[in-house]
């Protein structure tokens, strides 16, 4: 069982401010609650017992909704003063961790699966990093990933715009936190393109494929459509 996870909410989200501007793009409110309390909500299903936020643009929104304690899980604070990536927003959240394996996941993005399961098939794997992948009709707004016959991540590629079949990102990780620690890594970096793509072969990443609910809230088009999904949604 994970018992820690950090959600990286430290984006600009300069995409969504056209309909959302007064918050952090994880805090864009769906249905009368922010959508971070959705993901939040559907960790504790899995019982996770901490939650690392890493922060930065507008983080007193986060901090005042969440506060130190949320329902049954400890809530901690990375605060970036700066923007540091995706990358460097995780190495600062993770000196906050003490457990050996710690889910990660994008604070603007939702990707249904179960977690018992995918650490599971992290353990299974012996992998240093386990990726959840999301096969999808249409990946012209993502990059997408290739995996070769072991599972194991081969290669990442840039979004083409084309609209073709493919594995994307789903923005769900397991790190072995010894293991990301043992990089001497810069202070600003993007995860994906700085840690993951040059690593590839230093690095056991696995791809576990989940065919669950996805949505990426990041753009106003589904941002809308969130609205809707997520009706009823606990």
């Amino acid at each position: 069982m994970i018992k820690e996870a950090i959600i990286l909410a430290g984006g600009l989200g300069t995409r969504l401010q056209s309909v959302v501007s007064d918050v952090p793009k994880p805090m864009a409110p769906v249905n009368g609650k922010p959508f971070l309390e959705y993901l939040v909500r559907y960790l504790l299903k899995f019982g996770i017992q901490k939650i690392i936020f890493s922060v930065g643009y507008k983080s007193e929104a986060i901090v005042e909704y969440f506060g130190t304690y949320f329902e049954n899980i400890t809530i901690v604070y990375a605060k970036e003063e700066e923007p540091l990536g995706t990358g460097g927003g995780l190495k600062k959240a993770i000196e906050k961790c003490t457990t050996e394996n710690v889910l990660i996941l994008n604070g603007d993005t939702f990707l249904e699966l179960d977690l018992n399961e995918f650490y599971n098939f992290h353990q299974l794997e012996n992998a240093d990093i386990s990726l959840c992948l999301r096969n999808m009709i249409n990946t012209s707004r993502y990059g997408t990933v290739k995996i070769n016959d072991q599972k194991r991540v081969i290669a990442f590629q840039e979004k083409t715009g084309e609209n073709t079949q493919g594995l994307i990102n789903g923005g769900v990780y397991i790190f072995r936190r010894k293991k990301f620690n043992a990089f001497d890594l810069p202070e600003k970096f993007s995860l994906e393109k700085d840690f993951f793509e040059p690593n590839l072969k230093n690095l056991t990443i696995i791809g576990y494929t989940g065919s669950g609910y996805f949505i990426d809230i990041g753009i106003p088009e589904d941002y809308q459509k969130a609205q809707i999904d997520f009706k009823g949604f606990e």
